[in-house]
């Protein structure tokens, strides 16, 4: 498994298991079947109510656990400092562990004005030990330069929604001049279509690949940290089955020209769900 290393030293796998919108009860199934698959970083939040889960199928697992990369999230209703640093204590009891690898801000919601607090938890719980790497998620630019601005702590991670059809250049570019690690949820782009272009299945065709298989190539080769979900078996094989082939040039540009600016998710910058 090819790893990247953060800003801070800590090293992460560049390919891990996503488990958004998968039930507590499902997301242990499926998490098991990753980690038997070679699977090692799995990606959580506590909005996605199967923290329990996925540190039951780690512990099932028998992995040691430096092997193991583990993120979760704070939710948006967390970000007051007092706030965040209950929300990851009750975190880290569901999921069973003692040190988190990552933390993430889930969104930055701006027009609370709060997650700067919340990051200066996060500074709390990494300067004790309790975290390997802080980053957020969903941050823009402008949220980014005035987290700068107010602390003193860089995130290693933003994990933001990124795929062919919008890649994020210019924050790709604002990340890697700051030493940040891009990391991509929705890789794949939901099965919106994306994965159907015939130029997809093309490129996919010469090398014996799927569409998806593809796409994550792409991801890999751009230096992105990439967590596909899949609760089907097969799925989970193919989606880590990436790492014996390389994409060309022509190919990765053939990729970069499907951007169409085609946002799947919300807009960060006015995001502000509390549910």
């Amino acid at each position: 498994m090819e790893v990247i290393t953060l800003n801070n030293g800590v090293e992460m796998p560049q390919l891990g298991f996503g488990v958004w919108q998968v039930p507590d009860g499902e997301a242990e199934k499926a998490v098991t079947t990753a980690l038997e698959t070679g699977y090692r970083s799995i990606d959580t939040a506590k909005l996605y109510y199967n923290e329990e889960g996925v540190g039951r199928a780690i512990r099932a697992s028998g992995l040691p656990r430096e092997e193991l990369f583990v993120t979760t999230k704070l939710w948006n209703d967390e970000h007051e400092y007092d706030k965040a640093l209950r929300a990851f204590d009750e975190s880290m009891e569901r999921l069973g562990l003692d040190v988190l690898d990552l933390y993430l801000i889930h969104w930055p919601v701006p027009s609370r004005g709060k997650y700067v607090d919340a990051w200066k938890a996060l500074e709390k719980l990494y300067a004790d030990g309790r975290v390997r790497a802080i980053g957020v998620s969903n941050f823009t630019i402008k949220t980014l330069q005035h987290l700068f601005e107010e602390t003193g702590v860089v995130p290693a991670v933003n994990q933001i929604e990124l795929h062919p059809q919008f890649p994020q250049k210019d924050l790709r570019d604002f990340h890697a001049e700051h030493g940040i690690a891009t990391e991509a949820w929705s890789p794949l782009g939901q099965g919106q279509g994306l994965l159907d272009l015939p130029e997809l299945a093309e490129i996919g065709a010469a090398h014996g690949k799927s569409p998806a298989q593809v796409v994550l190539r792409w991801h890999l080769q751009l230096g992105n940290v990439v967590i596909p979900k899949s609760v089907t078996p097969e799925r989970i094989a193919e989606n880590i089955d990436v790492f014996d082939f390389r994409l060309d040039d022509a190919e990765m540009a053939a990729i970069d020209a499907l951007d169409n600016g085609r946002r799947l998710g919300p807009d960060p910058a006015t995001f502000a769900w509390m549910g």
